[in-house]
């Protein structure tokens, strides 16, 4: 077949067969089927994040974690729908956009071609379905949020987070969105986030860190001397499960934002960002290999499983470089950052659970400069699109715990804490048979 092959292609292609575009309905299958099975992909990535914090909590917290993930799944999905993507996309104006696609639904076309209107050739000219572009655009809004649920686990009261849940898919995250995704202001600047370093994961790191500031640490965390008392997670076999599918949806994550695919010059450039992908995540685990055996004079299994999210955070950002030597790098630095922030923190007595503060908003961070470092864009603007999110989430974030932590409270008492959240506010415990 290979022999086959090798001799008909060079054929085609000097016969003009080869060359010849596709149609404008071709395309726009082949569009709308990128945005719906990336999106498939990256709603994978929810079962990974929901297995890499059951691993990483606690057992008689682990319902409790697995609960708010779907949870936040399916608000994020409520919220995107009701306000949120028409914030993001609809009628922006630099700094938002407005309520005309509130409840958002298919075109008036597309339902026209639906009831048997004979206008596939108009609807094929907008490149791709609307509903596809939606689905693509809220699942990574709900990855947004679920940065957060990891970082503040095992001593956040569950009703609360699901109410902040509301708050950031529907006006923070499209906020931030519109300003340079739906074409606003950072955008015009010429602010460069391919996937979404920042957009996606410096928001969510974001708002984490304010969470944890907030909240406080775990009981027991850190002693009143300073010594800091690691509290090991119930399964790391789960955290491990997680990190690999989160690694296999970011494929969805970072190819699928080709945003097209109708073209030999989008397949190609498809082919590289997954390719980058998925070295930038190599180079982020083996850096934090190396690092972690350093500086423990052993290898700690945590520290390279967040060196491979880190290392996809950071290549988020760029992963259109067609460098695949300095995509790893890119990588490679963001797992080294991320096992310097994970103690540093600690230092700092923020206490993130799943060291989702270093592995998305320091990577993030890290993969949005190095666009301005190697990929050609403007660096200065590039720190200006990171501070910008920080002064956004930042305050709204803290504004909205804090009137949550002063009406329906945000931490649960040290009684719950101590018996786990499973017992305290669900009927089911993930392990009842261990006391």
């Amino acid at each position: 077949m290979k022999k086959i092959l090798t001799f008909l292609i060079p054929t085609l292609l000097l016969s003009g067969v080869a060359s010849a575009e596709v149609s404008a309905e071709t395309a726009f299958v082949f569009n709308t089927f990128l945005f719906v099975f990336s999106g498939v992909l990256v709603m994978f990535m929810a079962l990974g994040f929901a297995m890499l914090e059951a691993g990483f909590v606690r057992k008689k917290n682990t319902s409790a974690i697995l609960l708010k993930n779907i949870a936040l799944y399916s608000i994020a999905g409520i919220m995107f729908y009701l306000i949120g993507y028409s914030l993001m996309y609809v009628d922006v104006s630099g700094w938002i956009g407005s309520l005309g696609g509130a409840f958002y639904n298919p075109s008036a076309d597309e339902l026209a071609l639906l009831d048997g209107a004979d206008n596939a050739d108009a609807i094929s000219d907008t490149g791709y379905s609307v509903a596809s572009d939606w689905f693509f655009q809220m699942v990574f809004c709900a990855t947004a949020i679920s940065i957060v649920s990891g970082a503040c686990a095992e001593r956040i009261k569950v009703w609360p987070f699901m109410i902040f849940a509301a708050f950031m898919t529907g006006i923070i995250y499209p906020i931030y969105g519109s300003w340079t995704w739906g074409g606003g202001w950072l955008t015009e600047m010429g602010f460069s986030d391919f996937a979404g370093s920042t957009i996606v994961h410096s928001v969510g790191g974001w708002a984490a860190l304010t969470g944890c500031l907030i909240l406080g640490p775990r009981s027991g965390k850190y002693g009143p001397d300073g010594k800091i008392s690691p509290i090991a997670g119930a399964n790391m076999p789960l955290a491990c499960l997680g990190t690999f599918i989160l690694w296999f949806g970011w494929f969805g994550f970072n190819g699928g934002s080709q945003l097209a695919l109708g073209s030999a010059l989008d397949a190609v450039a498809m082919s590289i960002v997954v390719v980058n992908t998925n070295i930038a995540a190599c180079g982020g685990v083996v850096a934090a290999i190396i690092l972690s055996q350093l500086m423990y004079k052993k290898i700690d299994l945590s520290i390279a499983l967040n060196g491979a999210i880190a290392g996809l955070v950071a290549i988020t950002a760029g992963p259109d470089l067609s460098n695949h030597f300095l995509s790893m790098i890119v990588g490679a630095i963001g797992g080294v950052l991320c096992t310097i922030a994970i103690p540093m923190l600690d230092k700092m007595k923020i206490d993130d659970v799943v060291g989702a503060i270093s592995a998305h908003l320091v990577a993030g961070v890290w993969g949005t400069l190095a666009v301005g470092i190697f990929g050609g864009g403007d660096f200065l603007v590039q720190l200006i699109g990171i501070i910008a999110a920080g002064v956004l989430v930042v305050p709204l974030s803290g504004i909205f715990f804090f009137i949550l932590k002063g009406t329906v409270g945000l931490r649960v008492s040290e009684e719950t804490e101590a018996s786990g959240l499973d017992k305290a506010e669900l009927t089911t415990e993930a392990y009842p048979e261990f006391k």
